[in-house]
C-alpha cells in the first residue's frame, strides 16, 4: 500500500557535522580486525536484500536510508526466557530500499519500500498481530528531526507461522535551507518499536525463528497513527 508519511518541519541551518560515535571509532582503531568483522556481520545481517528503486531527478546524493540494528528485530518472549518455546511473535526487517528528488532549493523527496519477514512462535496465540515500526529523519549522525509510528496489521493463515510484507513509503519530505545542503546531510532511518529487553536481546546478535516455510510476499496495509 501506497502511503505518505512524514515531513521533517526544521528548516537545517549549518552543517558541520560531529559524528557521535568518534570516540567508538577511535577505540575500534586500536583492533582493526575485530572492527572489519563486526562490520562485514551488520551488512550480512542488515544489508539492503532488495532491489533498488527506480532513480529520480535530483541534484545531489540522497538521505542514507537504513533500519536502525538495535531495532531492527522484533521477539516477543514470554516471561523475557531466552529458550525457542517461549517465542511469541517475532519479526525482522530484511531490506530497505528507497530514491529521492529534489533540484535548486527544493525539499528533497524520498520514497522507500520495506521487507518485514513476520513471524508466530509457539506462544503466539492468535492468528493475527499489529506491529508497530517507525520512521525517523535524523541530522546525519547527531539528532532526530522528525519521527512517526506505523501500525502493521498481519493475518497468519492456517498452518502458516512466517510470511513477508512489504510496505511502501512516500512523502518523505526533507526540507533544506539552502540549495548548498544535499541529501547526504540526513539519514532515513527505520525500525521496530521495541523493549529496552528487546534492544539488548538485539545487541548480542540473538535470534528465534519459527521454521515454517515463507509465505508469498504481500503489500502491507499499514495506518499511520
Amino acid at each position: 500500500m501506497r502511503r505518505p508519511v512524514l515531513a521533517a518541519l526544521i528548516l537545517v541551518a549549518a552543517w558541520t557535522a560531529i559524528p557521535i560515535h568518534a570516540a567508538l571509532a577511535q577505540q575500534q582503531k586500536d583492533d582493526p580486525e575485530a572492527e572489519a568483522k563486526d562490520k562485514k556481520k551488520k551488512e550480512d545481517e542488515w544489508g539492503d536484500k532488495q532491489a533498488p528503486l527506480p532513480a529520480l531527478r535530483n541534484s545531489g546524493p540522497c538521505p542514507y536510508v537504513k533500519a536502525l540494528y538495535d531495532a531492527a528485530r522484533y521477539v516477543e518472549l514470554k516471561d523475557n526466557r531466552e529458550a525457542s518455546a517461549a517465542v511469541g511473535y517475532t519479526g525482522e526487517i530484511q531490506g530497505v530500499s528507497s530514491a529521492c528528488e529534489y533540484k535548486a532549493d527544493e525539499p528533497i523527496k524520498v520514497q522507500m519500500e520495506v521487507l518485514f519477514a513476520l513471524g508466530k512462535g509457539p506462544q503466539a496465540s492468535a492468528p493475527t498481530k499489529t506491529y508497530r515500526y517507525w520512521v525517523a529523519v535524523t541530522d546525519r549522525n547527531k539528532e532526530v528531526i522528525a519521527k512517526e509510528y506505523f501500525n502493521l496489521p498481519v493475518t497468519f493463515a492456517p498452518g502458516q507461522d512466517r510470511v513477508l510484507v512489504t510496505d511502501k513509503l512516500q512523502g518523505i519530505t526533507i526540507p533544506r535551507a539552502r540549495a548548498s545542503v544535499s541529501g547526504g546531510n540526513f539519514e532515513v532511518l527505520v525500525g521496530f518499536d521495541v523493549t529496552p529487553q528487546m534492544v539488548a536481546f538485539n545487541r548480542d546478535g540473538k535470534r528465534f525463528r519459527p521454521p515454517a516455510a515463507i509465505a508469498a510476499a504481500s503489500t502491507g496495509a499499514a495506518a499511520a497513527q
